[in-house]
């Protein structure tokens, strides 16, 4: 039982309870390193254990690791001990945008502000393969100052999880806000079902009640299945024909994320916020990130004008002790504990028999070869694209550590850009690439 006043993991003071379920506590704490206010969520093994829901808390762990975004609940560390797992994430102390709508419907700017950042959090997910798959009010979060927070990845699929018609099968949600093709339990595309969750949301900011609604679960099923539903007088005509969009029973017909981004009503005002360069994303906190949180993404840009990119082979590379080598060991690896085989890990290693300018040859020639700028710093070859991607540059580092002067391990890990784009890089370019100094991969294929 943990009490006010304990310090957890010797880092973070809890203080009251913020709420509870079956499986996890949430506890408002701060951090004793920089006195930020943080929620921990404390999670039971034993119970999740028991109820074999394991696999769940390792996607959502891995979901929220890839989602970093201005508009998404953040989790910031991970950590666990015998009995216990602890998610250190963002505190939203503004409560749920539920509670809002409860007090009556909101005006149409207020709600189009609502709804323009959860359509930016929405898309911002699906640019990273992840599909929510439970999106409505109590999931949506306010902060201090008004703005929208995505929260509870615990329903949601990734890209991966795809079966081979290219579908997701899983009935999951709440009824008044899933989508059709959910209930029919045909499969259905995530990207799709996750949209007509927000059209739902939309209207229900903008009346003060939902589209779909009947004391008869199946008669409301049938409703959302025929797509019946009428917009009060007072909503706008182009919202109307927004929500008619939107809200279509054909999901092929169903408008896309980018075609309703582009809706001249949505567009109104909108400012779409500059993602962060660091996965801290702690506002109010000029604390860089500890080794213990996710590193941060580093902006090789900011470099150019102070230092010169060097394209000599040489390079001292970063001694490996025997408990960091332990450390990397798969079968010593905390990460093993939260992370899905089929998710994309961060970082990757290999390992190599070749001298370490043997390795930073190769992937200066693949840096040629793929129009990449080069800068080598403490032990890492930093690769830096130009082409501007979905969600910016493609930046990787490769670090390279020092078991033995004959035997090294290097670490290669993503620090900006899309990732399906540093996916596809990873398999087509960087594995072929290195395949004459790797003695061996550890971990995903990235398949």
């Amino acid at each position: 039982m943990e009490k006010k006043g304990a310090t957890l993991m010797h880092k973070y003071e809890l203080g009251r309870l913020l709420g509870q379920g079956t499986f996890a506590k949430v506890y408002h704490a701060r951090n004793l390193e920089n006195g930020q206010n943080v929620a921990v969520k404390i999670i039971d093994k034993e119970k999740v254990l028991k109820v074999g829901l394991t696999d769940q808390i390792k996607r959502e762990i891995s979901v929220m690791r890839l989602v970093k975004h201005p508009n998404v609940v953040q989790l910031f560390e991970v950590m666990a001990s015998k009995n216990k797992i602890y998610f250190a994430m963002e505190y939203v102390k503004g409560g749920e945008l539920f509670n809002k709508i409860a007090k009556g419907r909101l005006k149409e700017d207020a709600a189009r502000r609502y709804f323009q950042q959860l359509i930016a959090a929405v898309d911002f997910c699906h640019s990273r393969g992840v599909y929510h798959r439970d999106l409505k009010p109590e999931n949506l979060l306010l902060d201090e100052y008004g703005n929208l927070k995505v929260s509870d990845f615990g329903l949601s699929a990734l890209l991966e999880s795809r079966r081979q018609d290219g579908k997701l099968h899983t009935t999951c949600g709440t009824p008044a806000y899933v989508a059709p093709e959910v209930i029919n339990k045909r499969g259905y595309d995530g990207e799709k079902a996750d949209i007509w969750s927000c059209g739902v949301i939309l209207f229900v900011l903008l009346a003060g009640y939902l589209p779909f609604t009947d004391k008869n679960l199946m008669e409301m099923y049938r409703k959302i299945c025929k797509g019946e539903f009428r917009c009060p007088q007072w909503f706008p005509p182009e919202v109307r024909k927004l929500l008619s969009r939107i809200l279509d029973p054909d999901p092929v017909t169903r408008v896309t994320l980018e075609k309703l981004m582009a809706n001249p009503w949505f567009k109104k005002g909108f400012k779409p916020i500059p993602i962060p360069k660091t996965n801290c994303n702690m506002p109010s906190s000029n604390t860089p990130c500890s080794v213990l949180e996710f590193p941060s993404i580093i902006d090789l840009e900011s470099h150019e004008n102070n230092e010169e990119a060097s394209t000599s082979s040489s390079m001292t590379p970063t001694p490996l002790n025997a408990f960091e080598l332990i450390s990397l060991s798969p079968g010593f690896d905390l990460s093993g504990l939260f992370e899905d085989d089929k998710i994309e890990k961060s970082p990757s290693r290999f390992t190599s028999q070749e001298s370490a300018s043997s390795i930073v040859s190769k992937l200066e020639k693949l840096a040629v070869t793929e129009n990449f700028k080069v800068r080598k710093q403490d032990g890492k070859v930093k690769l830096q694209g130009n082409r501007e991607g979905r969600k910016g540059q493609l930046a990787i580092d490769a670090e390279i550590f020092e078991v033995t002067p004959s035997f090294h391990v290097v670490e290669v890990t993503k620090k900006s850009g899309d990732t399906m784009e540093y996916i596809k890089f990873y398999n087509q370019d960087l594995k072929p690439s290195l395949k004459d100094v790797v003695w061996n991969w550890e971990g995903s294929d990235r398949q």
